[in-house]
């Protein structure tokens, strides 16, 4: 009986243990949409805020052509396509993330449509802490299909190291990292958020990297992680 229950536990490990491992995925295998309809274009869809920021909205707006130009990518001018979406009363992304996009194919001449979702943008001054948790989502125009898609978790560490000791110094590195966190440019903190989940992406045409990524390992597709001003 011993032996048997001995046995049964043994089996239950092994089964969670192959559920809860993962093997390193290369990249042709995780967005293999990406390698086979080979994008060039993508159109920048305004973001969909679900945090209690509203200026987050426009954070991430302003800065997700950047990381996407440096991937080899066309991005269609963001300002000048916000303008036509905004005419076509198509300005709520929210309508369009689980509709038909080949609309967006014909009028921009995309490839890809980028949807990103917002569902915490807050800050402690006290903490000196930015907490971020946003949703990155590509989506095919002709098929549809989802091609590209991270969600991460980050901190935005706003920190100051006053460099004294004792407990004046850690009051003095307290009340700077707190003006220091009020000051933060939001923009910066979307940038680094945006830079940290697009090192995943595929590279695109108009990069050096183009077709030799394939076997690339990726990251997860849902992560957490803390970031600083320092951070690549």
């Amino acid at each position: 009986m011993k032996n048997l229950v001995f046995l049964l536990f043994v089996i239950e490990v092994l089964f969670l243990y192959s559920c809860t491992s993962t093997e390193p995925i290369a990249k042709s295998v995780a967005y293999k949409g990406m390698y086979d309809e080979k994008p060039i274009s993508i159109l920048i869809m305004s973001p969909i805020n679900r945090s209690t920021c509203v200026e987050a909205k426009e954070y991430f707006h302003s800065t997700l052509n950047v990381p996407l130009d440096n991937a080899g990518f066309y991005v269609i001018p963001p300002f000048l396509s916000m303008e036509i979406l905004k005419n076509e009363s198509a300005y709520d992304a929210e309508m369009f993330i689980n509709s038909p996009l080949n609309k967006f194919a014909e009028v921009f001449g995309a490839d890809l449509a980028l949807f990103t979702i917002i569902h915490k943008w807050d800050k402690s001054g006290l903490a000196a802490k930015v907490y971020v948790e946003v949703e990155y989502v590509l989506k095919s125009t002709k098929t549809n299909e989802v091609v590209f898609t991270r969600k991460g978790d980050i901190t935005y560490d706003a920190s100051v190291n006053s460099g004294t000791g004792g407990l004046a110094g850690a009051l003095t590195s307290m009340a700077a990292s707190a003006i220091n966190t009020a000051l933060t440019k939001y923009v910066d903190v979307a940038r680094k958020c945006n830079s940290y989940t697009f090192k995943d992406l595929p590279a695109g045409k108009y990069s050096p990297n183009y077709g030799l990524d394939r076997d690339e390992l990726i990251g997860k597709k849902e992560f957490k992680v803390s970031l600083n001003q320092y951070s690549k």
